[in-house]
């Protein structure tokens, strides 16, 4: 499966209806508080379309006659109502807030579960940056709409369209003349809502970029400044940003486009319902306080139009926002487990055994081709050959953190896609070349996915680890269990984190345990000490070293070169390293 996000811009855009039901199961057990937030927003706008009729019948009963009683009895009553519309529009805003924000909550909830479904090809298709900026800023547009523009949006609507059926009800003639620009202005919007929609969708997919390229900089700053590339980085950021500041540009162009046109419309009903109603005056067909209340319903009519033509193109920000969102939720993991069947069973005392397996991270470039392996219980087995040969993807169809392209790799005899994440991961210890780490403390990092030992106090891990000939590892670290891990700094060293890693992955006793790389970082003494811990696992762990030094896989049971797709048996120590100076001289 193509895991790219990036392949959405080569996929036809949902229409806006598709966009906003797809939307709708996301709101959830919100449906009820937009119902009352509905209620309260018509209620503001029948009191928005109320007023003028009141003002026509104070203006043509009370003031033509000089009746200044009536006048101010009317005027207590508009008051009345005026407050009325001032609780029922902190009542809408109130319930609005509150969805934004728990739909924004679910949002981000539901992507970053998404997120753990899914697998490592998902996260080598895609920069970190983009995610974290479809996580952040994408779902905060829609937050945006939901506690802001939809409550604005949605009255707005109500009132338009009520000041429509008022301005026919009162003089259908003058009504429909007040109306016509709207008409054009309908057409016109239909037509552009694509545009607006397309340049918005290409504006937050360039601030994903933009996020991705500062992100990806700043992880590897060091080598920047190491070789004095500061302008290689300022360039790529130029480059980043000025494609950000196009896009920017071309959606504040397309959000604000009808603002002025809309103004103009407003501007032209006004001159007509004017001069049609004085002439209907003079014709003793219309009164002066209808008149009034036209050209008040004519406001009411265009005003929130031309508040549409701004909430129109937030809309159209959110519903873009949504489309890159969708793009993650609705991406299906491939590598799901699957139900044991009798035929996925194979007789033996192999731990892990490749048969027929084939992998290509593409379909155009293949790895690995019809590769058969079997690995034995108790026994180390080395992986060598050139860069790039594919002992780490080797590795990886092990762990399964892929599926092969072609035939089955079997663990304890068992299809290795029947197994659970969790049975597959207290079966096989990874330490991988570059640890991966988490802000905290040393006691966390080397616990992360072990719940056996989780409730143990502090003393009583550190008597397990004693027990296990860890004690010397964890005293490299000043506060022991306690001591502080920074990933963002350089509170430690690399080969200090390896050594977490590497503590981490003995404390389970898989059964199966993959190092790759995993003593590059560490010094001779160190790595010593390792190999003293490693031959307290117990007798049947498998182990798969992947390593470039000869002292690291001189004492491995077996070795195997890995190259040009193939996986060939090495023999003999010597036979290895000739293989292995051959192989990189073809390379």
């Amino acid at each position: 499966m193509n895991y790219a996000l990036k392949d959405e811009k080569n996929k036809k855009n949902a229409s806006t209806w598709q966009a906003v039901k797809s939307l709708w199961p996301m709101l959830g057990g919100e449906r009820s508080i937009l119902g009352y937030a509905g209620l309260a927003t018509l209620a503001n706008s029948a009191i928005t379309l109320v007023a003028p009729l009141l003002i026509a019948h104070i203006v043509d009963t009370y003031i033509v006659t000089k009746q200044f009683s009536g006048v101010l009895a009317f005027a207590s009553i508009l008051l009345g109502l005026y407050l009325v519309g001032l609780l029922t529009s902190y009542a809408q805003t109130r319930f609005m807030g509150g969805v934004g924000q728990r739909v924004l909550f679910r949002l981000r909830s539901s992507i970053f579960e998404k997120l753990q479904e899914l697998p490592v090809a998902f996260f080598n298709a895609n920069k970190a940056g983009d995610l974290i900026s479809r996580i952040n800023n994408d779902t905060d547009q829609l937050n945006q709409f939901f506690s802001r523009t939809l409550v604005q949006f949605i009255g707005s609507i109500f009132i338009m369209c009520g000041a429509g059926v008022c301005l026919l009800v009162i003089n259908w003639k003058l009504g429909l003349a007040a109306l016509a620009p709207a008409a054009a202005l309908l057409i016109m919007t239909r037509l552009l809502s694509p545009w607006i929609k397309k340049s918005n969708a290409t504006s937050l997919t360039s601030t994903g970029d933009l996020s991705a390229e500062v992100s990806e900089s700043l992880n590897n700053f060091k080598v920047v400044v190491a070789f004095n590339r500061r302008d290689f980085f300022r360039q790529r950021f130029a480059t980043a940003n000025n494609e950000n500041y196009d896009a920017a540009l071309g959606a504040g162009i397309a959000n604000n486009v009808f603002t002025p046109i809309f103004g103009l419309s407003a501007n032209i009903a006004q001159l007509i319902v004017l001069a049609y109603g004085v002439y209907l005056i003079t014709q003793g067909d219309f009164t002066l306080g209808l008149l009034i209340s036209f050209l008040s319903y004519v406001t009411s009519f265009y005003n929130p139009l031309r508040q549409l033509a701004s909430l129109w193109a937030t809309f159209q920000t959110a519903l873009a926002g949504w489309d890159r969102i969708a793009a993650i939720l609705q991406m299906k993991n491939e590598m799901v487990v699957l139900p044991l069947a009798a035929n996925d069973e194979v007789p033996g005392s192999a731990i892990l055994e490749f048969k027929n397996v084939s992998f290509g991270y593409t379909p155009e470039q293949r790895v690995l081709r019809n590769i058969n392996l079997s690995l034995e219980p108790g026994k180390t087995y080395a992986l060598v050959g050139p860069t790039g040969g594919g002992k780490t993807t080797t590795a990886s169809l092990m762990a399964r953190l892929y599926d092969p392209t072609e035939g089955t790799v079997y663990l304890h005899g068992r299809d290795i896609r029947t197994f659970t994440p969790a049975e597959r991961s207290r079966k096989i210890g990874f330490i991988l070349q570059e640890p991966m780490l988490f802000s905290g403390t040393v006691r966390e990092n080397i616990l992360y996915g072990n719940v056996g030992y989780r409730e143990l106090s502090s003393a009583q891990l550190g008597m397990v680890l004693e027990n296990k000939g860890l004690e010397g590892l964890l005293a490299r670290f000043d506060g022991g269990l306690e001591a502080k891990v920074e990933t963002s700094g350089d509170s430690l060293s690399l080969g200090q984190k390896q050594l977490i890693a590497f503590m981490r992955a003995v404390l389970r006793e898989p059964e199966l345990l993959i190092l790759d790389e995993a003593t590059a970082n560490i010094d001779t003494v160190t790595e010593q000490m390792l190999e003293e811990i490693l031959a307290k696992l117990p007798a049947t762990t498998a182990r798969v070293i992947i390593a470039h030094r000869l002292n690291t896989i001189e004492n491995a049971d077996e070795i195997y070169f890995v190259n040009g797709g193939e996986v060939t048996a090495a023999g003999s120590m010597e036979h290895a390293v000739e293989m292995l100076l051959h192989g990189k001289r073809e390379s």
